[in-house]
C-alpha cells in the first residue's frame, strides 16, 4: 500500500513507522519521498538499461513525492534538482558505489530474518562488547564478524555494540564521517550483510547496539544543504555548522533522524542506539528533539513488545539526560560515564595530562561507582570552571562504564591500549573494576585477551585539502597532552591495518590466561545474585585508605564483598564486611592467573566489627557470604 492524498491534499500515512526515502512495494512499484523545500523543481533519474527521467509531485512543507513502476531492487537512481545538480537521495538505502555515486534501490522484505521470537534483553543484563566492523577481522566486513559471535558468547557478553555503520567516504574510517544515515557501508556488505550479522547475533542471545551520529554528518559527500536547510549556522560545532534542531523548518530536520531511528530499530531489528556526542546537539526548544527522539523509539518498543533502548554519550555530566520527562529529563535509558574512565585511568597510569589532570585519587573512583558522575557542580582544573550536576538519584543501571573504548584508545596519539601501557596485573585488576562495577560493562574489541595492536585513527578521503585538515586537526587535539612523537597519517592505509586484531592471539601465553580470566569475572558477574541486582540502595563504597577500593552488595540473603588494591604494597586491610563467614571466589593474583600466588585466605569469619584481608599489590579480590556448613564441606 503506497502513500496517496487525502482530500486536503496532504500525504496519507504508510503503514509502518518509516517512509522517508524510498518505499519498494513489490511488482515494480516504488515510493520516493525527498524533503527538498529550497527546491523550485525535483525529478528521479533512474539509471537502467534505459535512463529515465520521472517528475515529483510537490506536497507540503518542501516534500515531493512520486509513484514510480518499474523500478526493481538494485535500480540505480539519483534526484534531479534542476540547474544540473544530479544528487544522491540523503534517506539512501545503499550507496553501492559510495558517497558521490547514485543510490539504489532496496526490498527490506527480501531478507528472511528467523528472529521472531526475539524480544531483546533487559537493560539491566547488557554486557556490552564494542567494535568496529572494519578493524575486527581481517576482511572487515559484517559477514565476516559472524564466526566470531561464538567467542563473544563463550566470553559472556550480551550486547554488541557496532561503530557507525553508515555510508563514509572511501573504505576506512572510524564511522563518525558518514554522509548517509539510512545506507549500512558498501564495503561493509551494504544492508544485506548487516542484516544477516544482526540476525546471526539474536540466533545467539546477543542484543545489538548501533552507534548513531545525529549532531553531525561528514564534510565529504554531504549534499543535504543541496536539499534543505537541515543546518544552521547560528551554532557552531567541532565539525561545522549544526544540525538544524531548533530553528526555521526544524520539523522536519527532526522527523529526519526521528526516522533513521525508527528505521534501524524496526527493518534491522536493532536493539538499542547509541548517540554519539549528544553535547553536540545544540537545541533550545521547549521540547528537544532528544526527548522527541526517545518517547517515537520507546512508543514503538512498547507497541512491538520489544526491548528498544537509547544510550547517550555526553561530556556534560547532566543528569537530565536519563531522568525522567516529568521530572524535566530527556528520557533517556543510559549514558556513558567517562568520569568512570578518567577516574580509574589516571589512578592505574599516573597520567596527570589533558582532562586527566581533574583526576588521579581513590575517592573519584569511589564516587564513580558509588553516584556516577565524579564532577556533579565541582570546579574542573581542565575545563577551568564547575562542570556537572549531581547524578545520585540515577540508578546504576543508567550507566555505562568502561576502561577502554574506540575514543580512549583511538585518541591517544599512537592508540596504545592498556596492554601496551600496564603490567599485567593492572590488566587483570582494570578488568575486576569495570566488570564488577554495579553499572552496565563495556568491553572494547581486543582487550578480553590483551590485543596488542594499537587502534589508531583513519581515514580514506578524496580531497587532498580536507586530509590535510584532518592531520592538523588531530595534532591540535593531543596539544594539551604530553604525548612524543607525531601521530600516525589517519590518511595512510597502513595506519588502519596497523588497527585490525588478531583474534588468534587468543591461544596464546598471557593472552589465553587472560581471556579465561574475563570469561570467569563475567561469569561471577552473571551469575551471583548481588552483582546482578544493580542497585544503588543495596550497595557500600568506600575507600578505607589510599590506593584502596571496597565495594560491598547485596540482595536479600545473597552479599558479597570487592577488595581492590591499587598500591604496589602488600597491604592487609581491615574492612567492614559484617557478620560472616566469608569464601574467596576470586583472587586476581593467584597463580592460577599467572600471577604470584594469592595471600588471601580462602575463608574468613567476622571479629569484632570487621574482618582483614590481605592481599598482593594491583591486585582484587572478591569474597561472598556463606554459610559455615558451606565453608565447611
Amino acid at each position: 500500500m503506497s502513500a496517496g492524498r487525502c482530500g486536503d491534499g496532504t500525504l496519507s500515512p504508510v503503514p509502518g513507522p518509516v517512509r522517508i526515502g524510498p518505499t519498494y512495494l513489490g511488482g515494480g512499484k516504488c515510493e520516493f519521498l525527498v524533503w527538498a523545500p529550497l527546491c523550485e523543481e525535483v525529478s528521479i533519474r533512474v539509471l537502467a538499461a534505459t535512463e529515465r527521467m520521472m517528475p515529483m509531485e510537490k506536497g507540503p512543507k518542501g516534500y515531493w513525492l512520486a509513484l514510480a513502476d518499474g523500478v526493481f531492487p538494485g535500480a540505480h537512481y539519483l534526484y534531479d534538482l534542476g540547474e544540473g545538480r544530479l544528487r544522491p537521495d540523503p534517506a539512501s538505502r545503499f550507496q553501492p558505489e559510495g558517497v558521490h555515486g547514485p543510490s539504489a534501490i532496496v526490498d527490506p522484505h527480501a531478507f528472511t530474518w528467523d528472529d521472531d521470537r526475539w524480544r531483546g534483553l533487559p537493560l539491566t543484563d547488557f554486557i556490552i562488547y564494542e567494535l568496529h566492523v572494519g578493524a575486527y577481522t581481517q576482511s572487515g566486513t559484517f559477514e565476516a564478524v559472524i564466526p566470531c559471535l561464538d567467542h563473544l558468547c563463550e566470553l559472556g557478553v550480551t550486547a554488541v555494540e557496532l561503530m557507525p555503520v553508515s555510508q563514509f567516504p572511501g573504505s576506512r574510517n572510524w564511522g563518525y564521517d558518514g554522509v548517509y544515515p539510512f545506507a549500512p557501508q558498501n564495503s561493509y556488505g551494504g544492508p544485506g550483510g548487516l542484516r544477516m550479522l544482526i540476525n546471526e547475533c539474536h540466533r545467539r542471545g546477543l542484543a545489538v547496539i548501533l552507534d548513531v551520529v545525529y549532531n553531525h554528518l561528514g564534510p565529504e559527500g554531504n549534499y543535504l544543504s543541496t536539499f534543505g536547510p537541515y543546518f544552521t549556522d547560528r551554532y557552531r560545532t567541532p565539525w561545522g555548522d549544526a544540525v538544524n534542531f531548533d530553528g526555521p523548518h526544524s520539523d522536519e530536520v527532526r522527523r529526519f533522524f526521528t526516522e533513521n531511528a525508527l528505521y534501524w530499530i524496526s527493518e534491522f531489528h536493532i536493539d538499542a542506539l547509541r548517540i554519539d556526542a549528544i553535547h553536540g546537539i545544540y537545541d533550545f526548544s521547549a521540547k528537544p528533539f532528544l526527548l522527541e527522539l526517545t518517547e517515537a523509539v520507546h512508543t514503538y518498543a512498547k507497541e512491538t513488545g520489544r526491548y528498544i533502548y537509547i544510550i547517550a554519550e555526553s561530556d556534560l555530566n547532566d543528569s537530565r539526560t536519563v531522568s525522567a520527562p516529568e521530572t524535566g529529563g530527556y528520557g533517556l535509558d543510559c549514558q556513558w560515564n567517562e568520569d568512570f574512565h578518567h577516574s580509574l585511568h589516571a589512578l592505574m597510569t599516573g597520567e596527570k595530562t589533558g582532562y586527566y589532570e581533574d583526576f588521579g585519587m581513590t575517592e573519584d573512583l569511589e564516587k564513580a561507582v558509588r553516584e556516577g558522575f565524579v564532577y556533579d557542580g565541582r570546579y574542573s582544573a581542565y575545563r577551568k570552571r564547575s562542570h556537572g550536576n549531581s547524578s545520585e538519584k540515577v540508578p546504576a543501571h543508567g550507566f555505562v562504564v568502561f576502561s577502554q573504548n574506540h575514543d580512549q584508545v583511538g585518541n591517544r596519539a599512537k592508540g596504545d591500549r592498556l596492554s601496551s601501557i600496564l603490567t599485567f596485573e593492572k590488566l587483570k585488576l582494570a578488568a575486576g573494576v569495570v566488570i564488577l562495577s554495579p553499572s552496565l560493562p563495556l568491553l572494547f574489541m581486543g582487550e578480553e585477551y590483551g590485543e596488542t595492536a594499537p587502534f589508531l585513527y583513519f581515514v580514506s578521503h578524496g580531497e587532498e585539502a580536507l586530509v590535510e585538515a584532518v592531520r592538523k586537526g588531530r595534532q591540535h587535539e593531543f596539544a594539551s597532552f604530553a604525548w612524543e612523537g607525531e601521530p600516525p597519517d589517519p590518511q595512510s592505509e597502513e595506519t588502519f591495518l596497523r588497527s585490525k586484531t588478531d583474534i588468534g592471539l587468543l591461544g596464546k601465553g598471557t593472552h589465553k590466561v587472560l581471556f579465561e580470566f574475563y570469561k570467569r569475572v563475567v561469569a561471577l558477574r552473571r551469575g551471583l545474585p548481588s552483582l546482578v541486582n544493580l542497585s544503588k540502595q543495596e550497595m557500600e563504597v568506600m575507600s578505607p585508605m589510599e590506593c584502596l577500593l571496597f565495594v560491598r552488595r547485596w540482595v536479600d540473603a545473597d552479599e558479597v564483598f570487592c577488595l581492590f588494591n591499587f598500591s604496589g604494597g602488600h597491604p592487609t586491610i581491615p574492612v567492614p564486611a559484617g557478620q560472616g563467614p566469608w569464601r574467596l571466589l576470586i583472587d586476581s593474583s593467584s597463580s592460577g592467573w599467572q600471577g604470584p600466588g594469592s595471600v588471601a585466605r580462602e575463608v574468613i569469619t567476622s571479629e569484632g566489627e570487621g574482618v582483614s584481608v590481605a592481599m598482593n599489590p594491583h591486585s582484587f579480590v572478591v569474597y561472598r557470604k556463606a554459610a559455615l556448613e558451606e565453608t565447611l564441606s
